[in-house]
């Protein structure tokens, strides 16, 4: 646990939440300014600023359990959509550099809060760059 992040003390109980779920490794709290009802946050109780530092098992662990979360949400919300997402780095919209997920209940009736972005051009010459680079990170 990192003493100056909120978010270890969240995850580790030593601040005070609405928790959905907590196991060994997480917990699931309430979002306290929560963009639609029923938002939650999956935060691995241990620290890593974002996804490159957290480990590859404790990723999937995160990711399968934001997709239980999700499954309970939508039952009991009967929502019509589900946002998981997880920022990294301030310009992708982090603001707390604890790595989370948001899991989000949607509406069909409440479309002016979907995620959306301007579709763009698709840059020929970078998708063949990132190929060929990624065939040696693989």
């Amino acid at each position: 646990m990192k003493e100056d992040c909120i978010f270890c003390k969240l995850a580790n109980g030593v601040l005070e939440t609405n928790t959905l779920y907590e196991d060994e490794e997480f917990r699931v709290i309430f979002d306290a300014s929560p963009a639609n009802q029923g938002h939650v946050l999956v935060i691995p109780k241990e620290h890593a600023a974002n996804i490159f530092e957290l480990s590859e098992d404790m990723t999937a662990k995160a990711f399968l359990l934001a997709k239980k979360v999700a499954a309970v949400l939508k039952e009991v919300t009967g929502c019509d959509g589900i946002n998981i997402l997880q920022n990294n780095g301030e310009a992708a919209g982090q603001t707390v550099f604890h790595l989370h997920i948001h899991v989000i209940p949607r509406y069909q009736k409440e479309k002016e809060k979907m995620i959306q972005w301007k579709p763009g051009e698709l840059n020929q010459q970078l998708v063949e760059k990132i190929t060929a680079e990624a065939k040696e990170l693989f």
